[in-house]
């Protein structure tokens, strides 16, 4: 789950569970929303856990745009 995604379904899940006024015998909104809140904020723990630890922190070797010779300025 992206960043992005995460932070879609916490809005989602707000939007749900404070701005929503339907009252259902089966299906309770209120609760879904703060499902996906939860989901949500999950994903997003997750997800800056992967970027911030493990991303690629390898180095690669940096290469010299000239090999021989700097370029020559031209005025």
């Amino acid at each position: 789950m992206t960043i992005g995604t995460s932070i879609l379904l916490i809005a989602v899940g707000a939007i749900l569970r404070y701005a929503v006024n339907v009252h259902s015998s089966s299906f309770n909104i209120s609760t879904a929303g703060l499902i996906l809140m939860i989901v949500g904020i999950l994903g997003l723990i997750l997800s800056l856990l992967y970027t911030a630890f493990w991303a690629d922190r390898t180095t690669r070797p940096r290469r010299d745009a000239y090999v021989d010779e700097p370029p020559t300025r031209r005025y």
